[in-house]
């Protein structure tokens, strides 16, 4: 289908000097954040000087890339927009979109993080849709760019159509059926043209399917230089895409939901599949083992940095690494980040005055929290999930112990603190930071992990609040985030910043997992999750299950399996942007969302007053209108031929 968008959004694009417009728009509203990606326009006097020579048109292309939406804790839902994170009001709750999602005040009239339209700290991803397609059509005419090489030509028409592809996806995630774009309309189209209609479901992920099977015909296996090719995408980027929207489309909220079985067109045409399609997992299957083929030089993240540490300390330090050390071995697609962005990142998740040399007084912005909700998450030592475990308290875990022997690297030997922080695995230890827990860091005396930064968290202690403003409201920080060579000043900080891990080995090899176990293949579904917790030191699934739990059998059945994978996913994902989309495709953040918000009463003074669960928020979502965006009434006025989301008005 080709689209025309009216000029309250889409503006409709010449040939020439309206084309221009648009592509200087862009151009002068993004951030460059890479080398290659900083290389956009000064300026540009029409497109035909765009496309005139090789140095302009790959500005162009870069272009397309910053039409991405940014790693931003801030603008991106993927961050504190479900149950897993979350922050206080008094310094910056107006412009906080992606937490007024959680706090359940989206309406159809003021819709956040809005991608259709490119409102609320977002491009419109029909905006970068349309920019891929001026440049497809003008990079696919060998007249322009005369001296472009044919592999280049073709690896440029690669990168197009996979940020054309990911653009479509990403509408896919938030609105389901969506107008698929795969032309531009001439400025001679009429009105009818322009009211376009919604696509169904399984039409968008064959048209998105298609694109990406395209792109990785012509993508490289391999950038040639992360200093000059960074964030660029290659051809297992590509199939990685494919194998994600392929089990995203197999999976409960796109395959045969009965609350959108009434959900039609306006034409009459079912918007979404009326039966479940067990194919459609073979299929994913099969991208899957596709998409693992062809980056054979992809391996799962180990630290490897000088340092005197433990083997636990190692476990935990893979976790961190995996997303902080740039480029590493796992990332199979790293979008580069502006430096800025990567460094506020880090100092809006991390604990204030880490090194226990630092001022009183200096403080991070630090504002956001984890849950007890995704606390709960992360598996007892044994790793099995706590409410399972024969061995570990589950009904007393809100209870304080002292810490004992066994506890080395992980916490402070005596210190009071609440028995849900001890006895966890190792990635509980690598992702979160606690009052009582021990950190260790590049800056450690001799980085020697006998010597790491213990944590005081308590009202008024050197980590803890002195106020309403940049604290943790929960008691739990992001360990994960920020990189082990963070360093405090006196009145600052500094830190290495990071490509942001968009698509990584791990997250691969766990939608493996998924779709083997839903076509019954469970013991090499097992064999997927066993290559990941051997990574952070647990025990193999079936060992674990049959030792540990107090559903021994679980791993022996589909419906088991599938929920050890699904929480597989919560851990070793945790906070990287994944459990938004993921909990929705499971439909299961019906579940998760419906959840009071819990945390600690971080401005207790005592342990006893301190570790005292305190209710932060009665989180709401309403089933089944949450699970999708609402497109806004504005547009719904301007196209008549478009239809909202179930249970938005």
């Amino acid at each position: 289908m080709k689209l025309k968008i009216d000029k309250s959004n889409f503006i409709v694009i010449r040939k020439n000097i309206l084309r221009l417009v648009l592509a200087f728009t862009l151009i002068t509203s993004q951030t460059a954040c890479s080398d290659f990606l900083d290389i956009v326009p000064d300026n540009v006097a029409s497109i035909d000087h765009a496309f005139e020579n090789k140095k302009e048109a790959e500005r162009y292309l870069a272009t397309l890339y910053n039409c991405m939406p940014e790693a931003s804790l801030i603008v991106n839902p993927l961050f504190l927009g479900a149950d897993d994170l979350w922050t206080y009001t008094e310094n910056h709750y107006t412009y906080c979109w992606p937490w007024k999602i959680a706090l359940g005040e989206q309406t159809a009239d003021d819709v956040y993080i809005n991608a259709w339209e490119g409102e609320r700290s977002i491009v419109s991803m029909f905006r970068g849709i349309r920019e891929c397609n001026i440049f497809l059509e003008e990079i696919r005419d060998k007249q322009r760019v005369p001296e472009l090489d044919q592999y280049t030509r073709k690896r440029w028409i690669g990168e197009a159509n996979f940020l054309k592809a990911y653009f479509h996806f990403y509408l896919f995630r938030m609105y389901g059926p969506i107008p698929i774009t795969d032309k531009n309309l001439p400025i001679s189209a009429s009105p009818d043209e322009v009211k376009v209609k919604r696509d169904p479901v399984d039409k968008v992920v064959e048209y998105i399917v298609g694109l990406l099977d395209e792109a990785s015909r012509d993508l490289p296996l391999s950038i040639a230089s992360s200093q000059t090719e960074a964030g660029r995408v290659t051809k297992g980027a590509a199939l990685m895409l494919k194998a994600k929207v392929l089990v995203t489309a197999a999976s409960p909220l796109f395959n045969g939901n009965s609350d959108y079985a009434d959900f039609k067109n306006v034409d009459g045409t079912p918007m979404f599949p009326a039966t479940e399609d067990r194919t459609l997992w073979e299929r994913a299957v099969k991208a899957c083992e596709a998409a693992l083929d062809s980056v054979p030089g992809a391996s799962l993240y180990k630290f490897n940095e000088v340092a005197t540490i433990s083997d636990r300390t190692k476990y935990q330090m893979n976790t961190r690494g995996v997303v902080t050390q740039r480029f590493n071995s796992e990332v199979i697609w790293g979008r580069y980040m502006t430096i800025g962005n990567s460094e506020q990142m880090q100092e809006r998740i991390f604990v204030p005055r880490i090194d226990p040399g630092s001022k009183k007084s200096t403080h991070l912005n630090s504002y956001v929290s984890v849950t007890f909700n995704m606390v709960d998450r992360f598996y007892s030592k044994n790793g099995v999930p706590i409410e399972e475990d024969i061995n570990w308290d589950y009904a007393n875990r809100f209870n304080t112990t002292q810490v004992g022997d066994g506890q080395e690297y992980n916490a402070i030997k005596g210190y009071t603190t609440a028995k849900m922080n001890l006895d966890r695995e190792n990635r509980f230890y690598g992702s979160l930071i606690f009052d009582g827990s021990l950190v260790f860091m590049q800056s450690c005396t001799d980085r020697n992990d006998n010597n790491a930064y213990p944590i005081n968290a308590k009202f008024g202690e050197r980590n803890g609040a002195v106020g309403y403003e940049y604290v943790t409201v929960t008691g739990y920080w992001v360990r994960k985030l920020t990189n082990w060579a963070f360093t405090m000043t006196e009145n600052s900080y500094t830190t290495p910043y990071y490509s942001w891990p968009e698509i990584r080995l791990a997250d691969l090899i766990l939608l493996y997992a998924e779709a083997l176990n839903e076509v019954d293949r469970r013991d090499d579904a097992i064999y997927q999750l066993d290559l990941i917790r051997e990574r952070v030191g647990l025990k193999g699934v079936k060992e674990s299950w049959q030792m540990h739990s107090r559903m021994p059998q679980k791993p022996e059945t589909r419906e088991g399996l599938r929920a050890i994978i699904q929480q597989e996913r919560e851990i070793e994902l945790a906070f990287e942007g994944h459990r938004l989309w993921d909990t929705k495709r499971w439909k299961k953040a019906g579940d998760y969302q419906n959840r009071n918000v819990m945390g600690w009463n971080v401005h207790g003074k005592t342990a006893g007053e301190y570790y005292n669960p305190t209710l932060l928020y009665e989180q709401k979502f309403i089933i089944p209108r949450d699970y999708l965006w609402p497109i806004s009434n504005n547009e719904l006025r301007r196209n008549s031929n478009l239809v909202q989301n179930p249970g938005w008005q």
